[in-house]
């Protein structure tokens, strides 16, 4: 067989080009090395949960979620359930249905409590969920519930009724506030007049906990549960997966889970140092990146 031969002029051109490119996104494994979409897809579609942690404005995290959606459709079929922590609990009722095309969309976009980015970044997902006729969990405490733990702690959840309590996790709330997330979240936040940073650390406990029981809910062999959630939620294998994990040993049954992290950074040709380990893997995406909002 005749050898190729290419001048080495021309190989440093096909270097410079690549050096030259820019793109949207890159993805990395927890470790730092790089990975491609389908290294992406093959954990996903082995995966019993997928928590894909997104920055809320950023519109390669909106796109790459669609495509997952799509991907992981092909493959699983109705055995895939999507949820969100975009919708509260009490929107599930509006949800189910929009999914199985009972009420118009118009109908359902008119009476939902959605995110003002809705109609560029999540419509496309709960629009094909509708299509396919997919399930789609509202997965999210209504944010009432989580500004009366903000305001009181979790003692301010004794006064609600039966039929609210149905729509946060299952109280008492275990809270470990020297789990990272909550204490950087502490740090962070401060007390201030009329905020009590242990109380804010609490109610984002409360969000993951409440994720994590709707998530487990639907999330056991044969379905594969894809929940989008911001980073902070799920990021360093805490927030969303304590809870998952904790709930989940009350039962024999050892689940697959994987972390998707989104970071921004200037350059996006190598993960930072403080990047490393947020996820099974790691969305990194240019800083300077178009926003939605």
């Amino acid at each position: 067989m005749k050898k190729l031969f290419f001048p080495i002029p021309f190989i440093v051109l096909l270097f410079i080009a690549a050096k030259s490119d820019k793109p949207a996104y890159r993805i990395f494994n927890a470790k730092g090395h790089p990975m491609d979409y389908e290294d992406l897809l093959k954990a996903a579609k082995n995966a019993d949960i997928i928590l894909f942690g997104e920055v809320h404005t950023n519109p390669i995290c909106h796109w790459l979620e669609l495509e997952l959606t799509k991907d992981l459709y092909d493959i699983k079929k109705n055995n895939l359930v999507l949820a969100a922590e975009m919708f509260e609990r009490d929107n599930q009722l509006l949800l189910n249905e929009y999914m199985s095309k009972m009420i118009r969309k118009k109908d359902f976009e008119a009476e939902a409590k959605l995110w003002k980015n809705y109609k560029t970044d999540y419509a496309p997902i709960v629009d094909f969920a509708s299509e396919k006729g997919l399930k789609f969990i509202a997965s999210n405490v209504p944010r009432r519930y989580a500004a009366i733990v903000n305001a009181k702690g979790f003692e301010g959840l004794d006064s609600i009724n039966a039929i609210e309590r149905t729509l946060v996790a299952t109280l008492p709330i275990k809270f470990n506030p020297d789990l990272e997330c909550y204490r950087k979240m502490k740090e962070m936040m401060g007390d201030s007049p009329g905020h009590n940073s242990d109380n804010i650390s609490k109610a984002q406990a409360l969000k993951d906990a409440t994720m994590a029981q709707y998530i487990l809910a639907n999330g056991y062999d044969p379905y594969t549960v894809l929940h989008f959630n911001g980073s902070y939620h799920s990021d360093d294998h805490q927030g969303i997966l304590y809870y998952i994990n904790e709930i989940n040993k009350k039962t024999d049954i050892a689940l697959k889970v994987i972390t998707i992290s989104t970071v921004e950074q200037d350059t996006i040709e190598d993960l930072s140092k403080e990047n490393l380990g947020k996820g099974d893997f790691i969305l990194c995406i240019p800083s300077g990146m178009t926003k939605t909002q």
